[in-house]
């Protein structure tokens, strides 16, 4: 497989993940973002813990949808975030959403 193979490779998937987005984000209420992952979800559990001096989230999503190209299936019952990083969660306004299907 030669280096254009593989770029081709993985442009392919990130618009094959992008539409599959476009397709599903209507489905879920909320947006997670996370310093290494982006979910949907339908119900979202935010708590800020702390261990010492220091102070993380613990984050639990129910009926969840990772963006990830690599993952056979990003359909998730239940996710578990903790991290020390900076979480954004967001609530999907349904008449927000407009994305283009010419994609």
């Amino acid at each position: 497989m030669s280096a254009e193979d593989l770029d081709n490779y993985e442009t392919d998937a990130e618009l094959a993940l992008y539409k599959e987005y476009r397709d599903v984000i209507k489905l879920f209420t909320y947006v997670v973002e996370t310093e290494r992952r982006f979910y949907l979800a339908n119900k979202v559990d935010f708590n800020v813990r702390s261990a010492g001096q220091d102070v993380y989230f613990d984050v639990r999503l129910t009926d969840a949808w990772v963006w990830d190209v690599y993952r056979s299936s990003r359909f998730v019952k239940n996710v578990r975030i903790v991290t020390f990083k900076d979480v954004n969660v967001e609530e999907v306004q349904k008449t927000d959403i407009d994305i283009p299907d010419s994609m």
